[in-house]
């Protein structure tokens, strides 16, 4: 059958960059599709970016640092981003009809992303004035202490699933330690990061603070992590392309932070409120259609307790609504491209084809067309199948059944990721041994949503190096300079 017909209301698609707050075209003159992902079919154009843009990007941040950005004081620069904050609020419907459309998302989901990028900011912008340095004990006669400094200008790759809210982590972060950015949002989603930079700029952000190049990875992304006048990296993207990122930052000795996504547990115990765990698992695994880092992608169940989660995870799957997220009520919206839906329907039938059992979706959404994949729930699964082992991006959850509390920590445990991980009981014992047992970054009990702006966003083994959010995210972007002063004369 035909795909659905978008309703969507006529946005802004600018086919530029967006450097020393100006549009700016690319240098070569060349552009992209933007695709709608609930169709396919093209709506707009971004531009593609060379190294020529990156380095007039680079330049541009340069002279803010020097200039008008770099002189602001810490109070200054928290009433800028603040002003961003509320700008933001001030263009909610636009940034989220840019978002929804561009990502594929429903309208609802869209919008939070946008409050949430603007509750970064307004973080952000309180903790400009409370960077403090140390004093330190030193022999008589001298004088020691610490101070820190922004790294000077900072690149950062935007991965398209959720652009804003990894913007505000990310972006705002490095504003408010007083460096100045340059971003290359992924070429699947750029809309909305554009957007948000001319309404930063028309909140009175000091021109070259934030800069824009969209473009290809292979392009734009590379000249950024390969530019000199790039002093540190935010990568956020998949473990194959952060190789090579970490490879080019190192050749320059450059910092980087990087998210890498994860392959997150989430445990059931038998004394779990088993309507609650239901609840944290749709929030965690089947927003954003599953394509969330840190969702369930392993559904771990005590024994005991399995079928009857399993009832209940099924029969709040089949009361998810699938569809273009122009419709109201949609909850499920289609996979950002084909590549996506194309990798969620390998390892479905991957694990099918070995044993694994559909119990509701297993396939893509026929009367709606393009990159619609049904919402899945998988039993019968085991730990050879691609499903336990890959990170599905997609809207897959499947069950495990496990026995005892030291087999769910050990299969819990059982991936080279570490981002995140979540478990259900109400034994405040087993709290206290799982949470420490648990080997990730961040760890959610009895709640299925654990990222915000004062939380620390990472992960430890291969899902990444550094935190992003709170203030502890700030410190990557900062550095810290020792001053030893002695033999001064009156």
């Amino acid at each position: 059958m035909n795909a659905p017909q978008p309703h969507w209301p006529a946005i802004r698609t600018p086919a530029s960059n967006y450097i020393a707050n100006r549009w700016d075209p690319p240098a070569e003159g060349g552009e992209l599709a933007v695709i709608d992902p609930s169709d396919g079919a093209p709506f707009a154009a971004i531009a593609r970016g060379t190294a020529a843009d990156v380095d007039r990007a680079v330049r541009a941040a340069q002279a803010a640092r020097e200039g008008a950005w770099g002189k602001l004081s810490p109070a200054e620069r928290g009433r800028a981003l603040m002003a961003v904050s509320n700008a933001i609020l001030a263009n909610v419907e636009e940034l989220t009809l840019a978002e929804a459309r561009d990502c594929g998302k429903p309208l609802k989901q869209a919008r939070a992303d946008v409050v949430a990028c603007a509750r970064y900011f307004e973080f952000y912008a309180g903790a400009c004035d409370k960077l403090h340095g140390t004093t330190l004990p030193y022999p008589e006669g001298y004088t020691v202490l610490t101070w820190r400094e922004p790294h000077g200008v900072t690149g950062h790759i935007i991965p398209w699933n959720y652009p804003l809210q990894i913007f505000g982590r990310s972006v705002g972060g490095a504003l408010a330690a007083g460096n100045a950015c340059v971003v290359k949002p992924a070429e699947d989603a750029c809309l909305s990061l554009l957007l948000l930079t001319e309404i930063a700029a028309q909140a009175g952000l000091p021109a070259g603070a934030i800069n824009i190049v969209t473009g290809l990875g292979r392009e734009a992304g590379a000249a950024l992590v390969e530019h000199p006048g790039i002093a540190h990296i935010s990568f956020t993207g998949s473990p194959a392309t952060v190789t090579w990122v970490a490879a080019a930052a190192a050749k320059r000795h450059c910092p980087v932070t990087l998210e890498l996504g994860g392959k997150s547990p989430q445990i059931v115990f038998d004394d779990a409120d088993l309507d609650a765990a239901v609840v944290g698992a749709m929030a965690s695994k089947y927003r954003n259609a599953g394509q969330t880092c840190v969702c369930a992608n392993r559904i771990l169940v005590q024994d005991s307790v399995f079928d009857a989660f399993a009832e209940k995870l099924v029969a709040a799957v089949n009361a998810l609504k699938m569809g273009n997220g122009a419709d109201q009520g949609v909850t499920v919206g289609p996979l950002i491209n084909d590549a996506a839906f194309e990798k969620v329907s390998a390892i479905v039938k991957q694990a099918t084809d070995n044993g694994a059992t559909v119990l509701t979706g297993g396939k893509g959404n026929a009367a709606l067309g393009g990159n619609f994949y049904e919402p899945t729930v998988l039993v019968n699964v085991n730990d050879s199948m691609e499903v336990y082992n890959e990170e599905i991006f997609g809207p897959v959850a499947p069950l495990f059944r496990f026995k005892t509390e030291e087999q769910a920590i050990r299969i819990g445990n059982d991936t080279p990721f570490g981002l995140s991980a979540y478990f259900y009981s109400r034994d405040i014992g087993r709290i206290w041994r799982v949470a420490e047992g648990l080997d990730y970054g961040i760890v959610g009990i009895n709640e299925g949503i654990i990222s915000t702006e004062v939380a620390p966003f990472g992960g430890v083994k291969e899902s990444g190096i550094g935190r992003e959010g709170s203030k502890y995210g700030i410190d990557d972007y900062l550095e810290i300079k020792y001053l030893c002063m002695g033999g001064v004369n009156d």
